[in-house]
């Protein structure tokens, strides 16, 4: 029983499927050549992260496929219920990967709150020649203690995001149409623990309340959730983190707040354009950037690849 993990599996998950029996195929097939692929090597299961499409055309022509399984929470890069009609189980692994994205998130705070992105950049160039002149331009840094965050979307990983807010003592406000009310349980030493009920508010409220707002919502399909009107609505100052998906935020709109001053700073892990992101995003003095590693840990990847493991293994009733 074959399993192909077009865009990598980690270690843990291969070792667990191999233990059963499954031959794991880890060989990058081009999207091109994918559903020859599939064919030939009469693959059973395919695996894929955000880089594979997985739509109708692989569906339609690859008759042997039994499993789609997504290593990570969103599957807009598959044709989920369309797999499904035809009778294909479609898997993700929604939990696994939450602290490593909420971990990102402030890590995006972080930096952009005392100008990492742009003090990393200037320091190895002029850090030894204008090293007084970069220690006042970056003199003006802020704290995340006490100010307000304002989270967009109360799945998974918004509350892990609530979960280390909560702990660093910042306020959380939060939006999301499908969840009113959030119950998140924060650990400390020796088994202590606080819950919080957090009521979700409408966006509008969490924008114009927000010190830094965070985004953790789905692929849009009818236009950007964050545009230009909902910048203007926001206070100023504000920093704004999107470790969702490309296409949430307007990024003209951005840049455009971002060189007013409206928007102090920004975290970007994901881009409309991926791979490909504008060049005015990426040199941006005001942006930190990553390359969609959101949930790029390895105790991530090892929660994905035994997840995912075990999902398949359940399905095809292998013991």
């Amino acid at each position: 029983m074959k399993v192909l993990a077009n865009d990598g599996l980690d270690q843990s998950g291969i070792d667990a499927l191999t233990e059963k029996g499954f031959e794991v195929i880890t060989t990058k097939v081009p999207q091109e050549f994918l559903v020859d692929y599939i064919n030939e090597h009469k693959i059973r299961t395919l695996l894929v992260r955000s880089a594979t499409q997985v739509r109708k055309d692989i569906i339609d022509n690859c008759p042997s496929i039994e499993i789609i399984g997504r290593g990570g929470v969103g599957m807009d890069n598959i044709d989920v219920d369309y797999a499904r009609e035809k009778g294909i189980h479609v898997i993700n692994t929604p939990a696994a990967s939450s602290e490593s994205v909420a971990e990102l998130v402030f890590a995006h705070l972080f930096s952009g709150a005392r100008f990492l992105q742009d003090s990393n950049r200037k320091m190895p160039l002029v850090g030894d020649t204008e090293f007084a002149a970069l220690k006042k331009a970056y003199a003006a840094g802020i704290e995340l203690r006490g100010k307000t965050i304002g989270i967009i979307g109360m799945g998974r990983i918004g509350q892990e995001v609530a979960r280390i807010a909560l702990g660093l003592g910042m306020r959380v406000v939060a939006a999301d149409n499908n969840v009113g009310r959030a119950s998140i349980k924060v650990k400390f030493y020796n088994n202590q623990f606080i819950n919080v009920d957090i009521e979700t508010e409408s966006l509008q409220d969490v924008l114009k309340h927000s010190d830094f707002i965070t985004l953790h919502v789905p692929a849009q399909k009818d236009g950007y959730m964050i545009g230009k009107n909902e910048f203007e609505m926001m206070k100023n100052g504000v920093a704004i983190v999107n470790c969702s998906r490309g296409g949430v935020i307007d990024e003209a709109a951005l840049i455009e707040a971002l060189d007013s001053g409206k928007v102090k700073f920004a975290g970007l892990d994901v881009f409309i354009n991926e791979p490909t992101p504008s060049k005015e995003i990426l040199n941006h003095s005001k942006i930190s950037l990553t390359p969609h590693t959101g949930a790029s840990t390895l105790e991530a990847q090892d929660r994905i690849g035994l997840s995912l493991a075990d999902q398949i293994s359940s399905i095809l009733q292998i013991q």
